[in-house]
């Protein structure tokens, strides 16, 4: 298999797992010659270690789907994050009256949290395992999985993970990357809040243990962002894949890891 066949494999299946983190569209392969000429700024190809983050496809780069500096006239104080899973807006407030704005994804559980937490913690390329009441649930869909995916491309958490806590107890909210670009500016019908990958290491760089979260409701987003705004984007449906192949993008991204440690 090629590097760049690797590459599209994974995404393609990790896809598949996106909207069921936490607890699509699959992406397009192919970009046509006038996109490859498109810039995509903050977006482009990102390199760690042996993983290639892949660039952003233009079509999902469309505003207000930019990471971008804007004018903020809210309360919070400087070091806040602020999320809105209506709008689909996240906010890095980074002094008073200015804040970094994200494009994020919003799931149910995304939706159905609200209020203040705190970062309890925070992971590069993390793992994920489905919670007990996910498998019981579905054991179908979450029971191949019990034993978990390593953190990696076919992970669906992608590149960085941000745990929200109350107090010393885990709210199992997560604020983290995602390996399938299509549905950021959407809702889903499972997952928290997901950023594309490159957006979620910049979050990550700014952000500590103990920042605040705020995450607001419908009515606060419609009458901060206006009702168009907090109704923007559509609901996609959930899309699962074989765990065989799952896997078997896990052994590749492993294989990829030792001929990069031993300097091939």
């Amino acid at each position: 298999m090629s590097k760049l066949t690797a590459i599209r494999f994974v995404v393609a299946m990790a896809a598949g797992l996106a909207l069921a983190a936490c607890s699509g569209t699959m992406p397009s392969e192919d970009v046509g010659n006038f996109q490859d000429l498109e810039d995509v700024g903050d977006y482009g190809e990102v390199q760690e270690g042996h993983i290639v983050i892949p660039r952003v496809d233009p079509q999902y780069l469309q505003e207000p789907n930019r990471r971008t500096s804007v004018a903020y006239n809210g309360y919070e104080t400087p070091g806040t994050i602020v999320v809105d899973p209506y709008a689909k807006f996240l906010y890095y407030v980074e002094a008073p009256g200015a804040a970094i704005r994200y494009p994020i994804a919003a799931g149910r559980e995304g939706r159905g949290f609200q209020g203040e937490a705190t970062v309890g913690r925070m992971a590069e390329w993390p793992g994920w395992t489905p919670t007990a009441n996910m498998i019981r649930s579905e054991p179908d869909v979450y029971g191949p999985f019990s034993k978990g995916i390593p953190g990696g491309r076919a992970n669906p958490l992608g590149a960085r993970a941000i745990y929200l806590y109350r107090g010393n107890r885990d709210t199992y909210y997560r604020i983290h990357g995602t390996n399938d670009p299509a549905t950021i500016g959407n809702s889903g019908s499972a997952g928290c809040i997901r950023l594309f990958n490159q957006d979620a290491i910049d979050l990550y760089n700014r952000v500590s243990v103990g920042s605040t979260v705020v995450v607001r409701t419908y009515e606060e987003s419609v009458a901060i962002e206006g009702y168009d705004m907090a109704n923007r984007g559509q609901e996609m449906a959930p899309r699962h894949v074989d765990p065989a192949e799952v896997y078997a993008a896990v052994a590749e991204d492993q294989r990829r890891k030792a001929e990069y440690e031993a300097g091939f």
